[in-house]
């Protein structure tokens, strides 16, 4: 058997020498801030709203794409009942590589020695099934993408030469951007890769597991519910379960997080099918609910030892836990457990007054809308001899029609962008205000842009003026610029609770992964292993840690640190254990609408 992956396998390079493996795809964080990413993810977004709320294509697929209605792991392969399974559960995937390829090794070596809070050390194995909940790659799908940042980082992990494992994934928005098309393409036709084997082919699933447990999928769209075909298929699966049978439900959004950010203002027939399927079609039945699309790690449990988790940290940026609060929810369940702590994400905000040097070519952009708002009034100063004032700026201002489009524009544009969460009110005073301080902002940089600028260059060259005018502006925008952005969203989200993925995503945080690791014992006790990781590893190197070449971390860069628990392992009850007659090859109760992976008939 492979020796575990402790902080010796995973922090510093293997031993021996191997042959250089490919080289990593060198993929950084998505840069959210970059004109260009913003340009190309805001137009995907409305073309893919746009469409999908037209046209559905989940309910073609429920016709042209035939499933099983389950797919039934609670056999191995010869038929015989299962006295355990493991599973991985990753979510919120395909950003930079850093981050990405460190939660596949982990999530890939065949053993994973893991330490909990406490000091006591826990062995677990890699996952016969492996799950991606929601958002398989950044920032919007396509092919390249899903092959640049998915697929060649869990390739690259999967080196140890176990079997790769079965694969099912849940699509997110992002996954939807380009109309799930690539999605399809590589998770629902039966594509085989070095690192997983696919079997699913809908965009929704079902898994029956051993000792009277299920894992269910769903597939949320855009708007944030699903289609009745779905619900009709999982009505059909309830029937297969037996009473004592217990689910895990993994759905691509937290919906006991967002309903107390956007609660419902009402409630018609027309509305919430997953909500229908949690509470009249599963019940009881739903011990635990899983959900990514928050990067990070956040638990509720109630008294009955239910448990809804929040565990997006397969390689996008970090989200904050400090905020929205949600110590409390409906039916009794209380936070138990965050990662990183709220201190520690209430002080990673701050790093936003260092803004420009997070997303420098948001600078470029701020340089140039300061230039435009302020450059055309210093030339008008220099062209005239007008004395270099703030008040001949602010009379300037006010009769250049140029400069006033373009100041409504800026304000404009960030009352869009102002959070609407705590009410128009807030949107309207914010969006303007930070607005009016940009404005203010160009104009005290126009004023001494061109008051510098006449004292640098002789008076007579009105040209090389207007020129040095410009660059200065440039220059100053874009420090001023993004400086006010960050301050903007360090008050919005520290202050006023707004701004939570702003306030993050412009940081780009590859660190605080996390994801879940599952096994299911011949008791019928499920168990949760949350697996955290502070620091990943920013620098690689050829190695080996069992037998083949692979990338591993660079001794260097000595802040990397290994995966660990966050919490103590979760132990879910246990359920009543399902029939165990078997019929012929496999359990009776499997014969209908079931497919056993790696048997004769798959």
């Amino acid at each position: 058997m492979s020796e575990p992956l402790t902080a010796d396998t995973i922090a510093v390079p293997g031993r021996g020498r191997a042959p250089r493996p490919s080289a990593p795809p060198g993929r950084t964080m998505v840069s959210w801030y970059n004109p260009g990413v913003l340009a190309k993810t805001g137009l995907k977004t409305l073309l893919s709203t746009t469409i999908g709320k037209q046209a559905d294509r989940r309910l073609l697929d429920a016709v042209a794409s035939p499933q099983p209605l389950f797919f039934d792991f609670s056999v191995d392969e010869a038929g015989r009942p299962r006295d355990e399974l493991w599973l991985d559960y990753v979510s919120d995937l395909g950003d930079g590589w850093d981050s990405t390829y460190t939660v596949a090794l982990a999530v890939t070596h065949p053993e994973l020695s893991l330490k909990d809070p406490a000091g006591a050390t826990h062995e677990t194995r890699g996952g016969e099934v492996l799950v991606f909940g929601g958002d398989a790659v950044y920032p919007t799908a396509s092919v390249d993408e899903y092959q640049a940042r998915t697929v060649r980082p869990y390739e690259a992990a999967l080196r140890h030469g176990r079997v790769p494992p079965h694969l099912f994934a849940v699509p997110g928005n992002h996954d939807w951007y380009d109309g799930l098309v690539s999605f399809l393409r590589l998770f629902c036709q039966g594509r085989q890769s070095a690192a997983w084997r696919t079997h699913q082919r809908r965009s929704y699933f079902a898994l029956k597991l051993p000792r009277g447990w299920w894992l269910l999928g769903t597939d949320m769209q855009l708007e944030s519910d699903v289609d009745a075909a779905q619900v009709e298929f999982f009505q059909e699966v309830a029937k297969k379960m037996g009473d004592g049978d217990r689910v895990i439900l993994c759905n691509a959004e937290p919906a006991w997080i967002y309903q107390q950010v956007k609660p419902h203002a009402g409630r018609t027939f027309l509305d919430n099918n997953i909500d229908f399927l949690q509470e009249e079609v599963l019940g009881k039945k739903v011990s635990v609910f899983l959900a990514g699309d928050l990067h990070h790690y956040r638990r509720h449990e109630n008294e009955e030892g239910r448990q809804k988790i929040v565990a997006g940290g397969g390689g996008a940026f970090l989200h904050p836990t400090h905020l929205p609060r949600v110590d409390s929810r409906p039916g009794g369940y209380e936070l138990k457990q965050s990662f990183p702590s709220r201190e520690v994400s209430r002080r990673m905000t701050w790093r936003n007054l260092g803004f420009v040097a997070h997303n420098p070519w948001f600078g470029v952009l701020m340089g140039i809308v300061y230039a435009l708002l302020g450059w055309g009034l210093a030339a008008e100063l220099n062209a005239t001899g007008a004395p270099h004032t703030l008040g001949s700026v602010l009379a300037a201002a006010l009769e250049n029609s140029g400069s006033l489009l373009m100041a409504a524009v800026v304000v404009l544009g960030l009352y869009g962008f102002a959070d609407g969460r705590r009410g128009t009110w807030w949107r309207r005073s914010a969006g303007i205000l930070h607005g009016f301080a940009h404005l203010v902002a160009a104009l005290l940089l126009t004023w001494a842009a061109s008051a510098l600028a006449g004292n640098l260059v002789d008076g007579t060259d009105s040209l090389r003026r207007d020129v040095a005018s410009g660059l200065l502006l440039f220059a100053g925008g874009f420090l001023v610029g993004p400086t006010l952005m960050g301050l903007y969203l360090l008050i919005s989200l520290n202050v006023f609770g707004c701004h939570p993925n702003e306030a993050f995503s412009s940081l780009a945080i590859p660190d605080w992964k996390n994801f879940l690791r599952l096994r299911i014992d011949r008791e019928g006790r499920l168990t949760l292993y949350p697996v955290g990781i502070r620091r990943v590893p920013r620098a690689w190197k050829a190695g080996v840690t069992v037998r083949e070449p692979e990338w591993v971390a660079d001794p260097k860069d000595k802040r990397a640190t290994p995966p660990e628990l966050i919490e103590p392992p979760i132990v879910v009850g246990r359920t009543k254990a399902p029939p165990t007659k078997v019929g012929k090859g496999r359990m009776e109760h499997s014969q209908v609408g079931a497919f056993v992976p790696g048997s004769a008939t798959s």
